[in-house]
């Protein structure tokens, strides 16, 4: 889409941009360089490419970089690992320093071991600082290497949430050669759930860790300049409804468009309903609808945040002054942006949610749960759907406090009516800030959460990415014994097959007060709308609806919190760690001791001269794929972060270096470690691998024998006889979270090529920047591939360079043979160069020896 003509030139045309791409404006028109994020004013559009937004393409460079310690430390290894390879070729080691301010936060470590104990959150640090002690040592090296570098340490929060409450400012000032300059605050974030800051009308999303290395180093990030689609907001949400509802309600009827590389921008008359923390619950779910951005522009309520989170007074006057000057406060008689396209949305027609049992996007009302089970075993305890997982998890919906106030009013009216939770069903609190649970403390009415076994575990990412811990060693027998489907119930954003628990085959999202309405009925086999879900004393049915709390209860409990004064206490102290934290010291070395062959922190193997060659250099025939692969296939699947099984191929080769079975860990805390990521490349417990029909898990077959072997040794028997591989996929290819080892381990597999209907816009990228080539298959291919095929590229050459095009020839075992022309996503010339050199670790090294 193009700007309107008679506003292509000149400071009008400002009033037609959607407010995201006015931010993105000042960024890429300050100066000739198009990355400096500082300035007095935004200036005229008059050099805004003529061509339309989804042609041009930009270079930008974000103002700050906010990275969690899972997907943070594998950044910090590979700077670290850079650093020692400009050193060997005799090159200044700090030309591989970090060139942005960067805040990481330690959230991605701690796992629920205990619950159901007022002692649990200690319990759980105590143990995290005991399990990741070298890992933790590692980060306070990098600190000192880094000095640019804030930590907060295990249980101050997580990144998302602390990010909104304490770190972002809206505006930033810096002191400049011109003088003193302010600015939009501009992040990028290694979890794709950075989008959350978007509530408060900051731009920011996520990226993988390559990436952000990339940016880190002073690499502009360069981008297609974004369509945005704006999403007009009209009604009320009712009485009995929150912002959960509105987010999973949003995800699904989103997901049908096509957002990939799209901004979205929420306005109209609805979103003076939704302060804050409920357009944050919104926001954060971007990645779910398949968007770049959950954009809200910033307005009254968005100020009134400001101060409700303790900012200081003079940051907040400026913030308001520099968003008035700059036409960015939005209001109601402020002109309709000119979008690519309008979705309506009408917030009053939203009704109690869930989605489920494994994608995010997959709507259900109340009384559907149920149809999504098996039918039943029989079973008046362990049945399909029973739920053995039950917990309210950061990063969605513990910012937002109508949400857990709403959470503990429903535990309160449970315990009054003499209820209790299943036996079978291991429930968890993990707050995303102190303030959150301060709150519920405060408002008294945590005990009565506590009373129901959700005692706060800990202040961080914990269920909703895998750390979900142990369940009761009676319930695992059970469950494995009975081959039992069974459930969890989250209040977070991701529930894909294998990611809550390996044990968990259905996974649903839901508010927090219907995570504990389930957890009282034990079972997701009920109708929760029209069903009890247990009897009081006299033996009266219970049902959700006498235990949900109306909107004026919610509100009146929520006004007797003094959430100011609390978020200021956490805006001071969010850096200080406890005793056990400070007493980590860290190694004193300028070059970092990696550790052995069983350790967590070892060197990356990514700068070898085998892993840093171009994988492209002529055409390649004779290729086989390693897998073929459906619809929906997620980062989750190609490298999941939950608990390493001891009879896993991973768990099995780390007992093999000695490692006890309780000291295996997970997946996400051995990502410094190749040996064991190896292993868990394409091995989640449910991806189906459509050459070895029938069976779930990280096999497949060598060719032209057929045998059937783990991935990861069917890779290495193919290298050893110098066979290039692919993987073969359907649509939204890696969709989920922003993972770089999805990339670093398809690459050390030996895969050259991904062949997909299409992807997500974070793995892509980081495929490019690991010289892999993400190829699009034509809306019109029709092969049915088994993997017995061979397969050539040609026309690589020509092919290698924005919107390239080359040919793949498929050859099935009978010798038939199916040509198509496929897209090569390589969408800028930055991307064409990392390509060409073997991947950016190639580039960055063949800068530095120059």
């Amino acid at each position: 889409m193009s700007l309107p003509a008679a506003e292509a030139n000149g400071a009008g045309a400002l009033s037609r941009l959607p407010y995201s791409l006015r931010v993105l404006a000042e960024n890429l028109l300050r100066g000739e360089d198009g990355i400096s994020v500082d300035a007095a004013q935004i200036a005229s559009l008059g050099s805004w490419p003529e061509r339309g937004r989804s042609e041009a393409i930009v270079s930008f460079l974000p103002g700050r970089i906010l990275m969690q310690d899972s997907a943070g430390l594998p950044v910090l290894a590979d700077l670290a690992a850079l650093s020692e390879a400009a050193a060997e070729l005799n090159a200044n080691a700090d030309s591989v320093a970090p060139r942005l301010p960067i805040d990481l936060i330690v959230d991605h470590a701690v796992e629920a071991d205990v619950w159901g104990h007022p002692d649990a959150d200690l319990s759980n640090r105590r143990i995290e600082i005991e399990r990741h002690a070298a890992r933790f040592r590692f980060i306070k090296w990098s600190q000192q290497r880094f000095p640019q570098m804030r930590v907060a340490p295990p249980g101050a929060g997580i990144c998302h949430q602390l990010n909104l409450e304490v770190i972002a400012d809206l505006v930033r000032c810096a002191d400049l050669d011109e003088g003193r300059m302010a600015g939009f605050d501009t992040v990028i974030g290694t979890d794709s759930h950075t989008t959350m800051i978007n509530a408060l009308g900051v731009l920011g999303w996520g990226v993988g860790g390559i990436e952000a290395t990339a940016a880190l180093l002073g690499e502009p990030m360069s981008m297609k300049i974004p369509e945005v689609y704006g999403v007009r907001l009209s009604g009320r949400i009712q009485d009995g409804v929150l912002a959960t509802d509105v987010a999973l309600s949003l995800t699904a009827m989103l997901r049908k468009h096509d957002l990939v590389q799209r901004f979205v921008e929420f306005y109209g008359p609805g979103t003076a309903s939704l302060k804050v923390p409920d357009r944050a619950t919104i926001a954060n779910m971007a990645p779910e609808y398949g968007a770049t951005m959950g954009y809200f522009a910033p307005d009254a309520l968005t100020l009134d945040y400001l101060a409700r989170t303790g900012r200081p007074e003079d940051e907040r006057r400026r913030t308001e002054a520099f968003l008035r000057a700059q036409n960015m406060l939005r209001g109601d008689s402020d002109p309709e942006p000119v979008y690519t396209k309008v979705i309506d949305f009408d917030l009053s027609t939203v009704e109690r949610t869930v989605a489920g049992p494994s994608l995010p996007s997959s709507k259900l009302g109340l009384a559907d749960v149920s149809r999504t089970l098996p039918p039943t075993n029989g079973s008046s305890a362990l049945d399909h759907g029973a739920v053995v997982i039950a917990s309210i998890t950061s990063c969605t919906n513990t910012s937002n406090p109508r949400a857990l106030v709403a959470a503990g009013l429903l535990a309160k009216k449970a315990c009054e009516k003499g209820l209790a939770t299943a036996s079978w069903t291991k429930t968890t609190f993990s707050p995303g800030s102190r303030v959150a649970s301060e709150m519920l403390v405060d408002l008294g009415l945590q005990i009565y959460l506590d009373k129901l076994g959700f005692n706060v575990v800990g202040h961080g990412c914990m269920t909703c990415m895998g750390n979900s811990g142990p369940l009761d060693e009676a319930v695992e027998r059970e469950i494995r014994d009975k081959d039992v489907a069974a459930a969890a119930v989250l209040s977070g954003n991701r529930n894909f097959e294998g990611r809550i628990h390996p044990l968990c085959r259905l996974a649903y999202l839901a508010s927090p007060p219907l995570v504990v309405a389930y957890a009282l009925a034990g079972t997701t086999r009920i109708e929760l709308d029209s069903e009890p879900i247990g009897q009081d004393p006299e033996g009266s049915p219970v049902f959700v609806a006498d235990l949900l709390p109306p909107d004026d209860e919610i509100d009146s409990t929520l006004a007797a919190f003094d959430i100011r004064h609390a978020s200021g206490v956490n805006r001071s102290g969010w850096l200080k760690g406890d005793s056990a934290w400070e007493a980590l010291a860290a190694p004193e070395q300028d070059k970092f001791p990696w550790e052995g062959s069983s350790g967590m922190i070892r060197r990356p193997p990514f700068l070898s001269v085998e892993a840093t060659r171009p994988l492209f250099e002529a055409d390649l025939a004779g290729i086989r794929a390693l897998a073929v692969l459906g619809d929906n296939v997620t980062t989750d699947h190609i490298s999941p972060v939950s608990r390493i099984l001891p009879e896993s191929e991973a768990g099995m080769w780390l007992k093999a270096q000695d490692v006890r079975d309780e000291d295996l860990g997970s997946f996400s805390s051995r990502r410094l470690n190749h040996d064991v990521m190896i292993r868990g490349g394409f091995a989640n417990p449910k991806i189906r691998n459509r050459i070895v029909v029938g069976t779930e898990g990280g096999l497949t077959k060598v060719w032209p024998e057929g045998r059937t072997l783990p991935i990861h040794e069917a890779a290495r028997i193919y290298r050893e006889r110098d066979v290039p591989l692919i993987v073969v996929a359907g649509r939204n290819y890696g969709a989920g979270s922003a993972r770089d080892w999805a990339a670093k381990v398809t690459r050390l597999l030996g895969v050259r090529a991904i062949v997909a209907r299409s992807f997500e816009r974070i793995h892509r990228t980081n495929l490019v920047a690991f010289g892999i080539l993400p190829l699009e298959l034509p809306a019109e291919f029709d092969c049915d591939i088994d993997g017995s095929e061979t397969f050539a590229l040609t026309d690589i050459a020509q092919g290698i360079r924005p919107d390239g095009w080359m040919q793949l020839v498929v050859t099935k075992s009978d010798g038939t043979v199916t040509r198509a022309t496929v897209r090569a996503r390589i969408d800028t010339s930055s991307e064409a160069s990392w390509i060409a050199c073997g991947g950016l670790f190639s580039k960055v090294l063949s800068e530095i020896s120059s």
